[in-house]
């Protein structure tokens, strides 16, 4: 169960990396942040929609329970993170704000203890330690930049924001199909955003901004949503946020070779440690697996 939620976070982690650089190519063709915020949830929903309809059109009914909590995650937590994460970015530079969000791991591991009965090891305190010192390798010119307060709070209300939604992600899924709950999210934080910025504009766009579009919609939104979910699924918010810590790394890695930013060495030791934090618990489940066999091997 741990690998199968391994391979679902770190999957999810890659396409959700591929965020920055799908908004940083969707300024480049003139977009602006609304309209992209827009596009990823509207296309989202969209793709997602005709996927279910194609494979498993059950998969398409949902309590009106199951329907309300899903609008809750949608119209208020998602579109409050998202919100305020690009509220950030208008006043603190983007890597000051990458590195807030990735104090996530470690709030959603206190609030998994606190609420979720999470059982926190020497291991999974290690991994994080080791992750946070990865983050802050990668993001280091995050401390040579001005701090603006206003920024600060919009940063940490998207770390506070974010971790509330994965842990409320986890309590509403009890008993529920990881797509049914993810669709439904996406198609109320699309609502949300309809009503936000005029959506006849995306009849004006061009065949680039069309592509970059539907990509935001597919790649960070469907695919990493729905993969998210189902790592939650499997292992829980909690682990999902600590081996999700790749995003940063992929970014970054991605940021090299799509849009030609370098990368230095402070960097590179980052990601490394970001790998090393990452298979850490990983490491210890396949210690804990072949002691069992060991054991049940000697009983028989």
């Amino acid at each position: 169960m741990m690998f199968r939620g391994l391979a679902f976070s770190l999957f999810s982690a890659a396409c959700f990396a591929s965020l920055a650089i799908l908004a940083k190519l969707g300024y480049r063709a003139g977009l602006s942040d609304m309209a992209l915020l827009q596009c990823r949830f509207l296309f989202g929903a969209a793709l997602l929609f005709l996927f279910l309809l194609l494979v498993d059109p059950s998969l398409l009914k949902i309590r009106p329970a199951v329907l309300g909590k899903a609008a809750f995650l949608g119209l208020v937590l998602h579109v409050l993170q998202s919100t305020f994460f690009f509220k950030a970015l208008n006043y603190i530079p983007a890597s000051t704000t990458s590195l807030i969000l990735y104090i996530y791991p470690v709030t959603v591991t206190v609030l998994s203890a606190a609420f979720l009965g999470l059982k926190v090891g020497r291991t999974l305190v290690l991994s994080l330690l080791i992750l946070s010192a990865g983050s802050c390798l990668v993001f280091y010119d995050a401390f040579l930049r001005e701090m603006d307060l206003l920024g600060l709070l919009f940063a940490f209300g998207t770390t506070l924001t974010f971790s509330v939604y994965l842990i409320l992600v986890q309590v509403f899924m009890k008993g529920e199909r990881p797509l049914t709950v993810a669709f439904y999210v996406i198609v109320f934080t699309g609502l949300a955003f309809l009503f936000l910025h005029n959506p006849l504009e995306i009849l004006g766009m061009n065949g680039t901004q069309l592509l970059i579009a539907v990509s935001l919609g597919l790649f960070p939104t469907a695919v990493a949503i729905v993969f998210q979910y189902r790592a939650i699924e499997e292992i829980g918010c909690a682990y999902t946020s600590v081996f999700s810590t790749l995003e940063p790394a992929a970014t970054v890695a991605l940021a090299a070779v799509v849009l030609g930013e370098t990368v230095d060495a402070l960097q590179w030791a980052g990601m490394a440690l970001i790998v090393a934090g990452i298979a850490a618990p990983n490491l210890e489940a396949i210690w804990r697996e072949r002691r069992l066999n060991r054991g049940s091997r000697a009983g028989s």
